[in-house]
């Protein structure tokens, strides 16, 4: 009879430390998700609370709160300056900042390495900082700091998000598909607006739709430079010394849920583009 086989200890080791992996990540990324989905649990909640004064405590479950948003009407108003500036700060820092990425990628000129630089330096730079500058500039200037003021402090502050994004779509275009577009003799505005402007489409939307989470989202910059206006974040931190009125529950948890539901969108539609792809 032959002696039994030992393994050893170098080939269980890798076994064990697999072994470990397979429940330590899962068991992490649980509770991970479970820390950041317990606010929003919280929130979309408290949105049926019966409140009366406050939406601290729990007092009773109704769709009233759905029903009648516009009950506290500076919680509407709130939110729809935050649409409004969120709406009108995308478009100029998306307009600007596509222009200005292309600029760089496809152009030479003194000062490019500088400007570039300093494009990134909003991103770099401290939010409370570049609030606290705009808000002492503005008293400078002598300007009423309100809608207009938020509007361009959200603008200067998008417009580095919407340059890195889009200028990475630049980059990764083919010169070769413009370069057939004016063989065929097509004129520079025909090959801007059927080759170059469908390609870099992707990029502009991505680029846009970042812009406005970021501007709808935004407290401290808005905080310095809003004045007498209240956009939905400002209302929420004021609010929230008192506690928060249940409406603001509502709009918050529709914000998510239409947020959750154009993603699921999104990802359905690309699946079936893929899948006719495939079949091609």
């Amino acid at each position: 009879m032959s002696a039994p086989q030992t393994v050893p200890l170098s080939v269980r080791a890798p076994g064990r430390r697999a072994g470990l992996g397979t429940w330590l990540l899962p068991a992490y990324v649980t509770i991970a998700f479970t820390l950041l989905l317990i606010p929003i649990a919280y929130t979309f909640v408290f949105s049926f609370n019966d409140a009366n004064r406050s939406n601290i405590s729990w007092n009773g479950f109704t769709f009233d709160n759905w029903l009648n948003v516009c009950v506290q009407a500076d919680v509407c108003t709130a939110f729809g300056n935050s649409l409004v500036v969120g709406g009108v700060s995308t478009l100029f820092a998306t307009t600007l900042g596509t222009a200005i990425a292309i600029g760089l990628v496809r152009y030479r000129f003194r000062g490019r390495t500088a400007v570039s630089l300093l494009l990134f330096m909003p991103m770099a730079t401290p939010e409370v900082v570049m609030g606290a500058g705009l808000a002492a500039q503005f008293l400078t200037a002598g300007v009423n700091k309100g809608l207009g003021t938020v509007i361009l402090a959200h603008t200067m502050f998008c417009l580095s998000f919407v340059v890195v994004t889009v200028r990475a779509r630049v980059l990764s275009l083919d010169p070769a598909l413009e370069e057939a577009g004016r063989d065929l003799y097509a004129s520079p505005r025909e090959v801007f607006w059927r080759i170059t402007f469908p390609l870099l489409l992707p990029g502009i939307v991505a680029a846009a739709l970042l812009s406005f989470s970021l501007s709808f989202d935004d407290f401290i910059i808005t905080y310095f430079t809003s004045g007498n206006a209240q956009t939905f974040p400002v209302y929420i931190y004021v609010a929230a010394q008192r506690g928060i009125p249940p409406q603001a529950n509502v709009i918050a948890s529709a914000v998510f849920l239409i947020a959750i539901a154009a993603t699921l969108i999104f990802q359905v539609l690309s699946a079936r583009r893929a899948k006719r792809l495939d079949l091609r």
